[in-house]
């Protein structure tokens, strides 16, 4: 019985020392780079924090981290860092419910000082690293739901205008043109939007929100638009600008999903739905108003 006990503890800490030594190096690359002192602080601290927990570890594992693959796996979190900002980063890298509940099957395993060291790991992992991350404060995490609101918006609209277009031009060019002047039209009006919504809410600049929201729609707009420009038949450049909007969508929800703690697979899903339904029913309508118009015949 001892065995098997002793057999699932070095099992646990295993993981968790090789775990604890991946953040800790994740966290260290990142506080290098990090040029704000607030957020840098922060990151070592929580660097510190992580070296703490491999060190609790790995006195029951013993393991020997492959350091040169840890560091590869850091930069490219950093790389994200640029990208995406680093409270994305940190909180990619939480651990989940599976990983606490695991650190809990291993406190009968353990005794006196032992484990009420891993009660206060616990704790770090439930309560204080997600305080120390509230504290990183960047910008992107302020106007994330002014970008997203861009966003999702524009792919569902600009989905739904090139649908339209399928029952009344083979013109890729034509129907190009008409998603461009509709989701610039759009963009400017879920900016207009985004400003005055801002204005009642503390601590956020409306013109900032309305700038996030007017750029992220119009990049939205042009990256859905632009197969109609190189792809000269409609449907290969409907189902490029469907693809478009469905990557686009995999990023909005991913990163969105991350910074609010939610079900990626559903909201991504949903989104999609929704994306696949506004296609499919104007399309129909387009169909309808070019049978009926014959404007199909004129362009």
């Amino acid at each position: 019985m001892e065995t098997t006990s002793n057999s699932k503890l070095v099992e646990v800490a295993r993981k968790a020392a090789l775990d604890e030594y991946k953040e800790y190096v994740t966290y260290s690359v990142l506080a290098r780079v990090e040029r704000n002192k607030a957020r840098r602080a922060v990151l070592e601290r929580l660097a510190e924090q992580e070296r703490e927990h491999f060190q609790f570890w790995n006195k029951f594992a013993g393991v020997k981290p492959p350091a040169w693959r840890f560091r590869l796996y850091a930069y490219f979190m950093a790389f994200l860092r640029l990208i995406l900002g680093v409270t994305f980063v940190a909180k990619l890298m939480e651990r989940g419910e599976e990983a606490i509940a695991r650190y809990k099957s291993a406190e009968p395993l353990l005794s006196g000082p032992d484990r009420e060291a891993l009660r206060r790991i616990i704790k770090d992992e439930e309560e204080h690293e997600r305080a120390l991350i509230a504290q990183l404060d960047e910008a992107i995490v302020k106007y994330m739901g002014a970008l997203v609101l861009g966003l999702a918006d524009a792919i569902i609209e600009i989905t739904g205008a090139h649908a339209g277009t399928l029952g009344t031009t083979n013109n890729t060019v034509a129907a190009g043109v008409i998603g461009l002047i509709v989701g610039v039209g759009a963009a400017i009006s879920m900016a207009s939007a985004s400003y005055l919504q801002t204005k009642h809410e503390v601590g956020k600049s409306p013109s900032v929100a309305a700038l996030v929201t007017g750029v992220g729609y119009i990049a939205a707009v042009a990256l859905m638009s632009l197969p109609y420009f190189l792809i000269h038949d409609v449907y290969l450049a409907f189902a490029a600008s469907i693809a478009v909007g469905v990557m686009l969508t995999f990023l909005l929800t991913f990163q969105s999903a991350v910074y609010a703690d939610r079900d990626f697979k559903f909201e991504f899903l949903q989104t999609v739905g929704l994306l696949l339904g506004t296609a499919f029913l104007t399309y129909l309508l387009g169909e309808w108003l070019g049978s009926l118009f014959g404007i199909r015949n004129i362009l």
